[in-house]
């Protein structure tokens, strides 16, 4: 097997982030909940994307590219970091973003604006045909002479996986420095890279550990894109790692859907902010953290178990909402 210190990667964030216990969430919900603030990865606004970045931007790097092409909707968080990241490293980064949501000058489109990336819109619902006009927005650059890298959406590709292996390791350390044993791993997914990474990385330690995705992306088989990517990575790794379909824990708590507020997260971001001093946002995060909270009603966890949320960042999508938002979703 390969160490995955053996694969190159550029420096990025600020490692290791923050790991600590939800003190009084926990007394609250009579329950052990900690939480890994990779909100705090020290790239511009924070969030997972740092950690699958070092690794990606590493290859673009080495394969002599001078630019980078990326997607998400128009208020991606992992768009705004390649943009941020790429300015760090010295390479030109693309946007091509979904024309969906908030368009305007504010949130992730205005920290797009302050690093001058160059944004192109696709008004369509559809990833395939984003993917068809960044291979487009890549013959376009070829034919100036320059050196295009394509990355998919989140970065989610077993290259960037590896971020969340290492991860994950890295937060086993944390928890074994402070005699803490973690039973649930529960994160956002949206285009599965970051579970898969947790996966892998738990296997890789020999933990049975169980990693939740929470689905904020009401994606078709979800369930085979991240066991795919987990065993993509374990390829890359070339280590045959025993990963079953049944290391897939999916939930689903959309609510109205991929990018719109739902009272379970508006709720769930609330109660952080009020009791734990954090702010999660209404689009990953809350979402995530407002499923914790609905599989601890339901009795999912045991009162003896210890959860872990990993906290992926998008903090400036509190600030590009909608401008009805507050008389949807009132936060009351």
């Amino acid at each position: 097997m390969k160490e995955i210190t053996s694969f190159p990667k550029v420096s990025l964030g600020c490692f290791p982030t923050p790991f600590y216990k939800m003190e009084n969430l926990s007394r609250k919900l009579d329950m052990s909940i900690y939480v890994k603030r990779d909100d705090l990865s020290g790239l511009a606004a924070g969030g997972n994307k740092t950690r699958k970045l070092e690794y990606v931007l590493a290859d673009a790097m080495a394969q002599k590219c001078d630019t980078v092409i990326t997607t998400g909707q128009a208020q991606s968080n992992h768009a705004v970091l390649t943009a941020v990241a790429c300015r760090k490293v010295g390479l030109e980064p693309i946007l091509v973003l979904k024309k969906r949501g908030v368009t305007g000058i504010k949130g992730n489109m205005l920290l797009n604006k302050i690093v001058d990336a160059d944004v192109r819109f696709v008004d369509s619902d559809h990833y395939e045909d984003v993917y068809r006009e960044m291979d487009l927005v890549a013959e376009e650059q070829e034919q100036k002479n320059r050196r295009p890298y394509q990355i998919p959406l989140g970065a989610s590709v077993p290259l960037g996986c590896l971020g969340y292996a290492a991860g994950v390791i890295e937060l086993f350390a944390q928890a074994d420095q402070r005699g803490t044993r973690i039973d649930h791993i529960v994160c956002a997914s949206g285009s599965g890279g970051t579970q898969a990474g947790l996966i892998v990385g738990a296997k890789i330690l020999n933990k049975d550990t169980k990693i939740i995705g929470i689905l904020t992306s009401p994606e078709q088989d979800f369930d085979k894109l991240v066991y795919n990517l987990a065993l993509d990575t374990c390829k890359l790794l070339e280590t045959d790692l025993n990963i079953s379909k049944e290391d897939i824990i999916l939930k689903e708590y959309i609510g109205p859907g991929y990018g719109l507020p739902s009272a379970e997260g508006t709720s769930a971001i609330k109660l952080v902010a009020c009791t734990e001093g954090f702010l999660l946002d209404p689009v990953y995060t809350g979402k995530a953290f407002g499923g914790l909270l609905s599989l601890i009603r339901e009795g999912y966890f045991k009162k003896n178990e210890t959860i872990v949320f990993i906290h992926t960042g998008g903090l400036p999508a509190l600030f590009a909402v909608d401008a009805d938002y507050e008389s949807k979703q009132e936060l009351k």
